[in-house]
């Protein structure tokens, strides 16, 4: 068994390896839908919402991948952790191990960290390569957690030609040490950044917007983005939660989402836009899904007038076996990473 720490995993994983990983996961669960398995995540609440901890959630969430010629079982074990940023950690902590399913042998142990904030974000990556627009040049960030460091790299690996990139956070502070920790990891992305003090400033001349927060209240309204705009919104991953309004929902001309039976449970923006009886859309005018795109069985010309396009992400541990089967297989192949004889 190879153990894999997280500095062994970012020296390994590349955001063009993920998305390269998830796309051809994608197009194999289109043509063999039996080759991958993935069974509901195990979603377990963890403290009562005090004033010494607030309320989290630890996720159990396996599949089984065959490739066409091995099976493999992949399970990541995550915990939630909101108060985590206060003591300099990760708020979504996680580790994932990778099985033959032949023999029952466990081939890899990984940090999951930083595989979750990279499969997450490549997963807006595909999403924006097929809906944002081509020219597009300004990205709006709104959260700057841990997951949007890569959700940035992400973007700007599918448009190459952004220039500027508007962020906010609630807390400026935070949005400031995002702008400087990002021109330091991620140099090759040359962007002007402005911190911005309200939403309204950071999302009004974006062509692509990305939400990452906790909100439980849609953080703006449709009149106030261009109507061309492609958003992608990861956070809100609770039925309770909300970061996209409904009126920016029934403005959308394309809702794609990675994983409709998940999104059922988790997508709390689409939920409560679909129990609303002042809103418009419901779950059946659902555009399709991220393996629609992959497979094209969805096309939107990014070079027309696309209208407003959202992406809604909760995540699958599909995704997860895809990027950590890849890692797995590489560590196999090149020795990486410390052998352990169990």
């Amino acid at each position: 068994m190879y153990v894999l720490d997280i500095d062994t995993v970012k020296e390994q994983l590349t955001m063009s390896m993920a998305i390269n990983a998830i796309e051809k996961l994608l197009k194999m669960q289109s043509d063999h839908p039996k080759w991958v398995k993935t069974p509901e995540r195990l979603v377990i609440p963890t403290f009562e919402q005090n004033d010494n901890h607030p309320n989290g959630s630890h996720l159990s969430m396996p599949s089984v991948v065959f490739d066409g010629e091995n099976e493999y079982a992949v399970v990541k074990l995550v915990s939630i952790c909101p108060d985590n940023p206060k003591r300099g950690k990760p708020t979504t902590m996680a580790t994932i191990t990778v099985s033959d399913n032949a023999t029952g042998e466990m081939l890899a142990f990984l940090d999951g960290i930083y595989i979750t904030q990279v499969r997450t974000a490549a997963l807006s990556g595909i999403a924006t390569k097929h809906l944002a627009k081509q020219d597009s040049r300004i990205v709006a960030v709104v959260g700057t957690g841990g997951m949007a460091y890569e959700q940035l790299n992400a973007i700007l690996t599918v448009r190459p030609n952004i220039k500027q990139v508007n962020i906010w956070n609630r807390t400026l502070q935070v949005a400031h040490e995002f702008q400087n920790r990002f021109n330091k990891e991620y140099p090759q992305w040359q962007v002007e950044f402005e911190v911005c003090e309200n939403i309204a400033d950071a999302i009004k001349d974006a062509d692509i917007i990305n939400l990452a927060t906790r909100a439980t209240i849609g953080l703006f309204e449709a009149s106030q983005i261009k109507p061309d705009a492609h958003i992608n919104a990861i956070g809100a991953y609770q039925a309770k939660m909300k970061e996209v309004s409904n009126s920016v929902i029934e403005a959308s001309a394309s809702v794609i989402i990675d994983d409709v039976k998940g999104g059922l449970h988790e997508a709390g923006d689409l939920i409560q836009a679909h129990n609303d009886m002042n809103c418009s859309w419901t779950w059946e005018q659902l555009t399709g899904t991220l393996s629609d795109l992959v497979t094209e069985k969805v096309r939107i010309d990014t070079n027309e007038n696309k209208g407003i396009t959202l992406f809604k992400s909760v995540g699958a541990a599909s995704f997860d076996a895809a990027v950590a089967l890849k890692i797995a297989q590489k560590a196999k192949e090149e020795g990486l990473g410390q052998l352990v004889k169990l």
